[in-house]
């Protein structure tokens, strides 16, 4: 009997390579990634290694004839041990491979080669299993390659297709690269730039929304739900999930899953998932967390889509139930299957044709369109007993628990095409891949209102475990660009939400005040002035004995008044009068305006949550689409209409462009970071090389010499003098003495090597070191600040402010999240309250803004493309009227923080 390929090679281990990551990998750690296919399934992608040999063979068994022969251009029914050999043992640089593994079998391998040495062009192919084709793969293979191949040097892929194989050559067509074809007989040639290009980073974004909302769609829309652990005892979980399913009205079949049970509230139960006879699209895990393991496997085995574990005992129990949580969720994405949870309150879809209530929450909201995802599970069901009492209707609601999985982008990712959802709130205990949040949050935001709450900042870790100003300048930063609505309780988040959900948006920020208090009127009217707001009249007072008629004429008219955009009406009812006539008085004027309107009526216990048509009034029904809040305060209604206002101007301010600016190369700047070597703690770069760094992306440090002696800080001068300096400057190395208000560390407009020698002399016996720096001075100028963060909680944070002790003592910086869009950068340089002496202050000269904006879309771009960058510090740069002088620098790199927001598809990224 002859050997099999992989018996002959006596190199390779025949055992099959678990999916997840391999130990002592010789391949590069950030190749490895989780990905989610097309119809919402997840895989597991890493470079292939000299193990997978068997389960290489046996994925090309699989393989149809007609696909092998696309893929060789031959039959090619088996592979030959040589040839077996060089598909698995690469060297993941000139050759590399990535497989997509789903549980322990190979779905797809990509490949690319370098033509030859130090050529910067590869050929590039992939294949994909018959059974699995259409999913979206070798879009996900090709990604990933370019981005692996980008990294080490290769600039250009080239490959041969048959032109016959109309879907390779769709992957290829449609990934958004500027392809050049050319046909040889049958054969195509194909030749691409693999740098992203606008169009690809487009096709890219808009197939990874597309495939991480379907994700979403496969937990929210299952057509089955099996319940795991649906206990007889009404006091457990499982009882309490299957009870919520049934009683909500679920569609579909429901499964409990008792292997003690012949039924569970008299349904049949069945002893595992796998003895379920039909398919189950969803599983809800309540049985104890040593269990859960063996249930996944079952599973899996079993096809289920997506899992929500309402058990707890895993991430937030420590060390041992974070290796715990970390296994599930790499079984259940290796497996194709998305995770809500763990410690998750569950999942609710309030859509007629589906009634999901796989949650533990006893009391739910009418059904409506607002989407809500929060983490907390006891907060949860809180959340949705509140939203039910002020009725304000949802779509769907997730609580994530520990998060483990399925995240707050995801569902963002689902709410911002589904048609069921007008409204979106979120309540963040952390923000997962800030970087991500910003860029899905901006997309989302311009086509639905998305208000939040962050919490946590103060007390637990996260989001942010102080109140470090950084901190929440980094928070306001993320929420402020992305146009989301930031609350601050969730009192306040159902506040605007009712108004969202109710009112039509304002355009502008003018507002009219109606009532028969005075009082009332003025104190509405002082918040609405403090929140920013104009008053478009003097608050109308009706009288305190003004009849319903007088009320409702009174706001008709407000309504009528082109400089009003939006209307408070605030009453309170006079004595023996509850207020219910003028209640219906009103909604006959103000319902269904196309201006926002917002009510306040104090001390009434008979006008309802909305001010909707007394027809309308009472029951659990969500009010209609036009109905008008009412608050419990002039103070409440006024916020909520001050943050929708805050949210439409940011409607109308445009995006901007993200650009790279010209002599800005990103290649040269990664290239440079990498020739450092690995970095695995704190690096402070020297000067010299933190300018080098800055070079490469086009930001230009005045040039200066490294002096530790009199002979060498004049010979430095000369030299600078040489190159076309004018006068000089003489710094102390020190930092405490270099950046101090009064300048005693710095001796500036010395033109001859005597003024040198002797700024020398000084500043070494003030300083008691002996290095000093010579630099070229630069044209006079206003020095400010700009300062780069990065952090894993909060993403990179760009900071700007005038320099000196005055601004510095109070707290004048202004902030913005990277990626920096050109309005970002230009409305960044104008937010400090001291921004107004860069141009043209009392008849000053003004300074270059627009070469400060340039400088500082620079920055970003180095924040966004080279992660190991930790912080920068630029202090001073001379703002000139003719642009733009660093002078000072300092640089930190390390190993990145957390989740980037670029390069090929991955969860969490």
């Amino acid at each position: 009997m002859s050997s099999s390929p992989v018996e002959e090679i006596s190199s390779l281990d025949a055992a099959t390579t678990p999916v997840s990551a391999v130990p002592d990998a010789p391949y590069p750690r950030q190749w490895e990634a989780d990905v989610v296919a097309a119809d919402g399934a997840t895989a597991h992608l890493r470079p292939i290694t000299p193990d997978d040999a068997e389960a290489v063979v046996a994925f090309h068994a699989r393989l149809s004839e007609r696909t092998r022969y696309y893929r060789y251009f031959s039959p090619y029914p088996t592979i030959p041990p040589r040839d077996l050999k060089r598909f698995v043992e690469v060297d993941h640089h000139d050759s590399v491979a990535l497989v997509l593994w789903l549980g322990e079998e190979i779905i797809a391998i990509g490949r690319y080669v370098r033509l030859g040495a130090d050529d910067p062009s590869a050929e590039v192919a992939f294949v994909v299993r018959d059974d699995h084709q259409g999913r979206g793969l070798g879009s996900i293979l090709l990604e990933h390659l370019a981005a692996a191949a980008e990294e080490v040097g290769i600039r250009r892929f080239v490959a041969e297709v048959l032109a016959e194989n109309r879907a390779m050559v769709h992957t290829f067509r449609q990934a958004g690269y500027d392809v050049t074809r050319s046909l040889d007989g049958s054969t195509l040639h194909l030749e691409f730039d693999v740098a992203a290009t606008d169009r690809s980073t487009e096709v890219r974004r808009s197939r990874e929304q597309a495939a991480e909302a379907r994700s979403v769609s496969n937990v929210l829309t299952p057509r089955s739900v099996a319940v795991v652990g649906a206990s007889t005892d009404e006091r457990k979980l499982g009882h309490v999930v299957l009870r919520n399913l049934l009683q909500g009205g679920f569609t579909g079949p429901v499964y409990p899953v008792n292997p003690e049970a012949r039924s569970v509230r008299g349904v049949r139960a069945y002893p595992t998932v796998t003895d379920i006879p039909d398919d189950v699209d969803l599983a809800v895990l309540a049985v104890p967390p040593e269990e859960v393991a063996g249930v996944v496997d079952g599973c899996l085995a079993k096809g289920v889509r997506a899992l929500v574990v309402v058990t707890s005992g895993f991430g937030e129990t420590g060390d041992a139930g974070i290796a715990r949580q970390r296994e599930l969720v790499t079984a259940a994405r290796s497996r194709g299957m998305r995770v809500v949870g763990p410690s998750a309150l569950g999942v609710v879809n309030l859509a007629p044709a589906v009634r999901l209530n796989a949650s533990l929450a006893p009391t739910l909201p009418p059904p409506g369109r607002v989407g809500f995802f929060c983490q907390s599970g006891a907060l949860g069901i809180q959340i949705l007993a509140a939203a039910a009492q002020r009725r304000l209707g949802l779509s769907t609601f997730v609580s994530a628990g520990n998060r483990a999985d399925l995240s707050g982008n995801d569902l963002m990712q689902y709410w911002d095409t589904d048609p069921s959802t007008d409204v979106v709130l979120l309540y963040l205990e952390s923000f997962g891949n800030p970087r991500k949040f910003a860029r899905v949050a901006r997309r989302l935001a311009r086509r639905k209102p998305v208000v939040a709450v962050a919490s946590g900042r103060h007390a637990t870790p996260g989001l942010a475990a102080s109140t470090s100003p950084l901190e929440e300048a980094s928070v306001g930063a993320v929420f402020d660009q992305s146009g989301v609505i930031r609350v601050s309780s969730v009192e306040e988040l159902f506040d605007v939400a009712l108004l969202v959900a109710n009112q039509p948006l304002p355009q502008g920020p003018r507002i009219g005040v109606v009532g028969n208090s005075s009082a009332l009127g003025v104190l509405a009217a002082d918040v609405a002035l403090a929140h920013g707001m104009h008053l478009a009249f003097p608050p109308v007072d009706v009288g305190a004995m003004g009849d319903p008629a007088e009320l409702a004429d009174a706001a008709l008219q407000a309504l009528e008044d082109d400089r009003c955009d939006a209307l408070v009406i605030v009453f309170s009812p006079p004595v023996a009068t509850d207020g219910a006539e003028h209640a219906d008085a009103l909604a006959e004027v103000v319902t269904s305006a196309d201006k926002p309107v917002t009510t306040t009526f104090l001390a009434s216990s008979g006008v309802p949550e909305h001010l909707v048509v007394p027809s309308e009034h009472g029951g659990a029904a969500v009010p209609a689409r036009g109905s008008v809040p009412s608050y419990p305060s002039p103070e409440r209604a006024v916020i909520a209409l001050a943050r929708v206002v805050r949210y439409t101007q940011w409607l109308e301010r445009p995006v901007g462009d993200f650009v790279v600016p010209p002599g800005c190369d990103l290649t040269a700047a990664r290239a440079f970071v990498a020739d450092l070597g690995p970095i695995e703690n704190a690096l402070v770069l020297d000067d010299e090389q933190t300018a080098e760094l800055l070079r490469r992306v086009g930001i230009r440090v005045a040039p200066f010499r490294r002096a530790t002696s009199r002979e060498e800080a004049v010979e430095a001068a000369a030299a600078l003098r040489e190159h076309g300096a004018g006068e000089v400057v003489v710094k102390t190395v020190v930092r405490t003495w270099r950046h101090r208000s009064d300048l005693a560390g710095v001796r500036t407009g010395l033109s001859d090597a005597e003024s040198v020698a002797y700024a020398y002399q000084q500043l070494t016996d003030l300083s008691g070191s002996p290095e000093v720096d010579v630099q070229t001075q630069v044209p006079p100028g206003m020095p400010v600040v700009v300062e780069l963060r990065d952090d894993p909680s909060f993403g990179s944070l760009v900071s700007f402010g005038l320099a000196g002790v005055v601004t510095e003592l109070l707290g004048d910086r202004a902030y913005r999240a990277t990626p920096l869009s050109t309005m970002d950068a230009h409305t960044l340089v104008r937010a400090p309250r001291a921004a107004p002496m860069l141009d043209g202050y009392r008849g000053a000269r003004p300074m270059d803004l627009a070469a400060l904006e340039d400088l500082l879309l620079r920055v970003g771009q180095l924040a966004d493309h080279v992660p190991e960058l930790r912080s920068l510090v630029l202090d001073p740069i001379l703002v000139a009227e003719r642009g733009v002088h660093p002078t000072s620098m300092r640089a930190v790199l390390g190993p990145p923080p957390g989740p980037r927001d670029g390069g090929p598809r991955r969860l969490g990224g």
